[in-house]
């Protein structure tokens, strides 16, 4: 039973004049240390005086409450170092002797409460000796915690036993490796939190560096930079530069907690422009100030990532020598050692330049190998800044980078390591602008650099047979394509030109063909990487913004292409580039576009006469032989195809008219609502058809249920039959891809979407829709434009907006207000950017004054 012997009261003060008394003091404290802060700019000072704020406080309310003498107080974690960030929890360890019993218990829960009460974030625990040696034996969280834990108050003898009893349990080797597999854990938690990284948790972030001190003071070697620098773990150089990554990352962390006013890590879009007022960062004419602001943080934080790996390499080299010690000679240069890498001498890269590209065609060549021991890591680190025009002019290091895109393995890889060893930004300075570049376009949710080496990824696992499942044709074109590292250059420079200012596909494409000028390609494979660097954005444009099934669409796309190995290459470009945007932004309806495309391009370049009446005759025909395998009689579709005109056999697909045409030959002249679903063809989400006697709003209403329903729109085709019946077809899906009971979904829709017709259900009003974090604080300004298409038969409305409940909605009622007929939608959403085109018809048209005020009206409606 733990000792009730008190220490001496204070003179009798009621409780809550003290606690008001201490919350004032403690509020008037941090508001000081706030405004220093902000005139001082001293990171590192703010964070000790927080931590002794804290200290003197806790110490004046636990001798206030009169606690055992056996009995002690610890700060542990982030707080036992002595140092703490404006809104961290305030980490305690309360150590008993021996368990409490009732009345102990209930005096310390008392404490708690008053903690709380005046302004303090208590995490606690309350533990013995032995129960604290129990969870840190079998969670090295916690030991972590009790690692760095510092006496506050109370029996000294306690915590002195603590100490030691944690140290004598503690296995520095076994240490090592838990640590190291959590921080590999962790960088693969926050790996997609690249917009908005954890400054604290993501790669490259604060406990990277909090990691290396941990392993350090486990196995004694060191408790800061200073002193491992001396003990040999690090160089000066190193650790005045951790210092200073540090400091900056300490620097941001206190400001975004003062910003938010919370416990808050994450350097979320809300915070992002307002931090980089403060550090004195102004928009310019391409780059936001929040972009300037983050790219120094995604260079700081590669710094980081580099430094750690070294100096991990390091410690774990003395904690936990290598078994096999000998060096192996690969050739006269380097060799390995314990499956690294290995330099011939820490002054190789001085002497021969060369051989930083070296190293890493080697790793290429070697799978063995897990990467650079720490001294070649070290040395290559230095090395970086003789990668400079001379290194680039250099014959050989060009033949040796055109080897590396040549490997039949290893590539993204290779660009990969080459990128965080900061290597490629210095060969390719072009690349180097835009390493840690943000993209505010709402749908690319990876830094520019990142970017680009998804899709050299994407490109990749093309090539890898294991992997053929995932994009059958992908696979089957990337196997027969002849010299793919034209592919992997396009991939490197088709954004590398992003954030200058100008069309970055016209500044990419000049930086390309220079590249390969200098690094000998042929004449035919320069142009090509050079034509798909400035073209990479035209097939996803014309399959998803155009009519594909317009033979002259795709007539014009085929001229463009020119031939077969061009449109692989853009195909094979494109798919790769639309995955390596965001996870979100792939989907099997943009899929399908793109395959169509590919294929009717590729029939048109072989030779087949694509014309208007031979393609209405292909899929009339191929429609009457999908009938038959229904056991449809063979003139049972004449009545309906008599009220069916050719833009409507061309804009569908034969399967598709033949499933319209099973659904409706016998009821051609219904005066009900006929509303079908099925799985779509595409392979995700559904196809809804509508069958209906004209009806004003129509569009309007089925876009108005759509959304209630919580489903998006993908494409819309509409379509007036010569007998005034609107048969439109719609593609849709659950926004998040989730995988419900369609039969339950396909029922709701056919039955509620078939009454809100018959009945002619009134609109809902339009209510403020709510925005998107990212819509909020990085907002898209609505473009609204409306030109006659080459043809003259219809109008082309293109909308760009920032996506959000009710937009089709809103679009569709102000085109009704204008009698304005819609054909066709092509609804392409990026992210939170949605880019749609709309085929539109009406008299109103024909007055330029109209369209000005239809344009307007729209702009106006998608700013409410």
């Amino acid at each position: 039973m733990a000792s009730l012997q008190t220490a001496t009261a204070p003179a009798a003060v009621p409780l809550q004049a003290r606690i008001g008394s201490w919350k004032q003091k403690l509020a008037t404290q941090t508001s000081r240390l706030r405004e220093e802060f902000f005139a001082r700019k001293s990171p590192s000072e703010l964070l000790r005086r927080q931590a002794a704020v804290i200290d003197r406080q806790l110490k004046e309310v636990w001798a206030s409450h009169a606690m055992p003498r056996n009995v002690a107080l610890a700060a542990v974690g982030g707080y036992g170092r002595g140092r703490l960030f404006p809104c961290s929890d305030v980490d305690l360890l309360i150590l008993l002797s021996t368990p409490a019993d009732a009345t102990l218990a209930h005096k310390l829960e008392k404490l708690i409460g008053i903690l709380w009460d005046i302004g303090l974030d208590v995490g606690h625990s309350v533990r013995t000796i032995d129960e604290c040696a129990a969870l840190a034996a079998a969670d090295v969280t916690v030991q972590t915690t009790l690692l760095e834990a510092r006496l506050l108050t109370g029996k000294r003898e306690l915590f002195a036993r603590f100490v030691k009893r944690m140290r004598d349990t503690l296995d520095p080797a076994v240490f090592l490796q838990a640590k190291l597999l959590e921080q590999q854990q962790r960088h693969a938690r926050y790996a997609e939190t690249n917009l908005e990284p954890n400054i604290k948790e993501s790669a490259g972030g604060l406990r990277d560096l909090q990691t290396i001190l941990w392993i350090a003071r486990a196995a004694q070697i060191g408790t800061g930079w200073r002193e491992l620098a001396r003990r040999g773990v690090i160089t000066a150089a190193e650790a005045r530069e951790i210092q200073s990554h540090e400091q900056f990352l300490q620097s941001l962390r206190i400001r975004l907690h003062y910003c938010a006013g919370r416990r808050e890590d994450r350097l979320l879009f809300d915070f992002q422009s307002a931090l980089a007022r403060e550090f004195g960062l102004h928009d310019r004419p391409h780059r936001l100030a929040s972009e300037q602001l983050m790219q120094r943080y995604y260079r700081t934080a590669k710094a980081v990532s580099q430094l750690n790996t070294i100096v991990l390499q390091n410690l774990g080299a003395r904690v936990m020598p290598a078994h096999d010690q000998e060096y192996h000679p690969i050739n006269e240069r380097f060799g390995t050692r314990d499956e690294l890498l290995e330099a011939c001498d820490e002054r190789l890269f001085e002497r021969l330049p060369g051989a930083i590209l070296e190293s890493f065609v080697l790793l290429q060549q070697h799978p063995e190998l897990k990467g650079m021991s720490a001294s070649t890591l070290r040395a290559l680190w230095c090395a970086r800044r003789l990668i400079n025009p001379t290194f680039r002019r250099n014959p050989h290091n060009r033949e040796r980078f055109m080897q590396l895109l040549r490997s039949p393995t290893r590539v993204e890889r290779a660009l990969r390591r080459m990128n965080e060893y900061g290597v490629i930004g210095r060969y390719l300075p072009a690349f180097g602008r835009i390493v840690g570049q943000m993209q505010h376009d709402l749908y690319h949710v990876y830094t520019v650099d990142e970017h680009i080496l998804r899709v050299v990824r994407n490109l990749r696992r093309f090539s890898i047979p294991e992997l053929a499942h995932e994009f059958p044709l992908c696979s089957r074109l990337m196997s027969d394509f002849a010299r793919s590292e034209v592919l992997y250059l396009a991939a490197l420079f088709h954004d590398i030109a992003k954030g200058r200012g100008g069309d970055h596909s016209q500044l990419g494409t000049v930086d390309a063909r220079s590249f390969c000028r200098e690094h000998g390609l042929t004449r035919d494979d320069s142009e090509l990487v050079a034509w798909l660097v400035e073209n990479h954005l035209v097939m996803s444009t014309t399959a998803q913004k155009q009519d594909i099934a317009d033979p002259e669409v795709v007539s014009a796309f085929a001229k463009r292409v020119s031939d077969e190995r061009h449109l692989v290459a853009l195909y094979l470009l494109t798919v790769a580039d639309i995955r390596g945007t965001s996870p979100k932004v792939w989907n099997a309806w943009k899929a399908k576009l793109l395959e169509d495309l590919f294929w009717a391009t590729r029939r048109l370049l072989a030779g087949a006469r694509l014309t208007l009446a031979s393609s209405l005759q292909a899929r009339q025909d191929e429609a009457r032989s999908k009938l038959r395998l229904y056991a449809v009689p063979d003139n049972a579709h004449e009545p309906l195809w008599a009220e069916l005109d050719d833009p409507y056999f061309l804009r569908h697909e034969p399967q598709e008219i033949a499933w319209h045409t099973r659904l409706l030959y016998y009821r051609v002249h219904t005066p009900e609502p006929v509303v079908k679903a099925r799985l779509s063809p595409a392979g995700e989400g559904l196809q809804v058809m509508i069958y209906v006697p004209d009806q004003k709003e129509l569009f309007a209403r089925i876009c108005s249920f759509f959304e209630r329903v919580s489903y998006d729109i993908f494409e819309a085709k509409i379509y007036t039959t010569r007998h005034g019946y609107a048969l439109d077809s719609f593609q849709v899906q659950d926004p998040d891809n989730r995988r419900p009971q369609y039969r339950d979904v396909i029922g709701l829709i056919e039955h509620e979407l078939a009454e809100r017709l018959r009945h002619k259900t009134p609109l809902p009003p339009l209510t403020k829709p709510r925005l998107s974090r990212q819509l909020r604080h990085f907002p898209i300004s609505p473009e609204v434009n409306i030109q006659p298409d080459e043809k003259g038969t219809y109008w082309v409305l293109s909308v760009i907006a920032g996506d959000r409940p009710g937009l089709l909605s809103r679009i569709a009622r102000v085109l009704t207000a204008y009698d304005i007929n819609l054909h066709t939608a092509k609804i392409n959403t990026l992210g939170a950017r949605a880019e749609d085109v709309f085929l539109i018809t009406g008299a109103v048209l024909k007055d330029p004054k109209a369209v000005v005020r239809l344009e307007s009206d729209l702009v106006e409606q998608l700013r409410t």
